[in-house]
């Protein structure tokens, strides 16, 4: 055990290192099951679907991403331990979850039309969640390498089991990724779009399809939201843990890969 961390801290690296295992664990049958019928019905979507949907995503994630909106009115949160930033972020999630459900109620009611409406506005609301975190944990999201460190945490909530483990390497290794980034321009470029929207739509699917119910829409597009809100919010605030963690146990933190907590 690290003597530079606090007790609160040392207390984290171990939950830390159970949410890891657990996040990296091999997929089960039932996840297998639903990825390999979420590739076939891929497969027989027409690519017209594809390519529209994909624009979507973009759109809505360039802008979050390379654009000034997003970006917290307040600025980042200079002084505090770790247990005052967790404190902080657990707040945060928690007014983001009613935000989010009470939008997945209001579309999941509205039938089919608002009910896919729902998909774009979501994801505006965890990209703001984002957003906060990073703030919270003393990062400014005005630097265009910290809104695709946090396009990398989005992945590591939203992916199939075999792209978690690259992303969250991403994570672990982010103060050298960061320093050979390219400009942002330059970057937008070499993201894989269609395969993030439709790691996303594989993770999300089951949920939100039943939020198109008649009837129990309401409900379901609540409780979706608010769960999938919960799943961002809670691999946010440990994806800046394991920052916060690896800045305090080295002034020249290394690459960590998966497994480093153990």
């Amino acid at each position: 055990m690290d003597d530079r961390l606090t007790v609160y801290e040392q207390q984290i690296l171990k939950q830390l290192s159970l949410w890891e295992h657990e996040l990296l664990r091999p997929p089960g049958f039932l996840e297998m099951t639903s990825k390999a019928v979420s590739t076939r019905i891929n497969k027989v979507i027409p690519e017209k679907v594809h390519e529209t949907i994909t624009g979507a995503v973009k759109g809505i994630v360039q802008t979050s991403l390379f654009s000034m909106d997003y970006i917290p009115k307040s600025e980042p949160l200079r002084e505090g331990s770790l247990a005052i930033r967790d404190k902080r972020a657990e707040e945060l999630i928690s007014l983001y979850k009613k935000i989010a459900a009470a939008e997945g109620a209001g579309t999941g009611a509205g039938g089919i039309l608002l009910g896919l409406a729902d998909f774009p506005i979501l994801i505006g609301i965890k990209m703001k969640l984002l957003f906060e975190l990073s703030h919270v944990y003393g990062h400014s999201t005005r630097d265009y390498r910290e809104r695709l460190y946090l396009l990398n945490v989005f992945q590591v909530a939203f992916s199939s089991q075999s792209k978690k483990a690259e992303m969250l390497r991403h994570i672990h290794d982010w103060p050298e990724t960061s320093a050979s980034l390219p400009s942002a321009d330059s970057y937008v470029h070499h993201i894989d779009w269609r395969q993030l929207q439709q790691e996303y739509r594989d993770t999300i699917d089951f949920r939100k399809m039943l939020q198109l119910v008649p009837g129990i829409g309401a409900v379901v597009g609540a409780w979706a939201n608010y769960g999938l809100l919960d799943e961002l919010g809670q691999t946010g605030m440990n994806c800046f843990r394991l920052r916060w963690l690896q800045q305090a146990s080295s002034r020249e933190p290394g690459p960590r890969g998966p497994g480093w907590l153990k």
